[in-house]
């Protein structure tokens, strides 16, 4: 510092320490320096080094899933596919339909194809009545003239034919239509994949 501001600078001091205790105090520390030493934090030793934190514990490693047997479907189906599925499967130990319906009978003659389906009849019949309870939606029969009121259900009764204005509607009944009240089919047992209708056969 130039003599010009160490004049300033100890004029200034002079009038802070006559009226500030605290600075007065910090000057005498700062000039007597065995005190400044005393009062001095004391600093930590070398050797000690800072206490590191424990270490996270690693994560334990997820369980790989487990590989699907081949053949069988990925996506979960909902109870009502492995209802239809099941029934199919009936049908097709009954009355063979799967078989009925996959085969090519174009190359077969009328007396063929009529001595199969008589077959497949019976046995679908069968299985159907074992496990369905199934009733006409119209009680007239077939050919009567019937009469639609209006709030009819659409998905009980379709109207063809010339539709127009607004209910009540009179019209021939071509086909009474069918409901089914009730169905009661065989619990799985284990763990059966219901998408096979039915297994392959080898015989030995």
């Amino acid at each position: 510092m130039s003599f010009g501001s160490r004049i300033w600078f100890a004029w200034s001091c002079f009038f802070k320490v006559l009226f500030d205790g605290r600075f007065a105090a910090r000057v005498e520390a700062a000039s007597s320096p065995a005190r400044a030493l005393e009062e001095a934090p004391a600093a930590p030793p070398k050797d000690s080094a800072p206490e590191e934190p424990d270490p996270e514990p690693e994560p334990k490693p997820k369980p790989k899933p487990k590989p699907k047997p081949a053949g069988k479907p990925e996506k979960k189906q909902p109870p009502s596919v492995h209802a239809a599925l099941q029934l199919l499967a009936l049908f097709q130990r009954e009355g063979r339909l799967v078989d009925f319906l996959k085969q090519d009978v174009a190359s077969f003659d009328d007396a063929e194809i009529g001595a199969a389906a008589r077959v497949v009849h019976e046995g679908c019949r069968k299985a159907l009545d074992a496990h369905a309870q199934i009733e006409p939606v119209r009680a007239e029969d077939e050919g009567a003239n019937v009469s639609v009121e209006s709030g009819f259900d659409p998905a009980s009764i379709k109207l063809t034919g010339d539709v127009r204005g607004a209910a009540p509607y009179r019209g021939v009944l071509r086909h009474r239509g069918w409901r089914a009240t009730s169905l009661e089919l065989p619990e799985a047992v284990g763990e059966n994949d219901s998408h096979v209708l039915a297994p392959a056969e080898v015989e030995l």
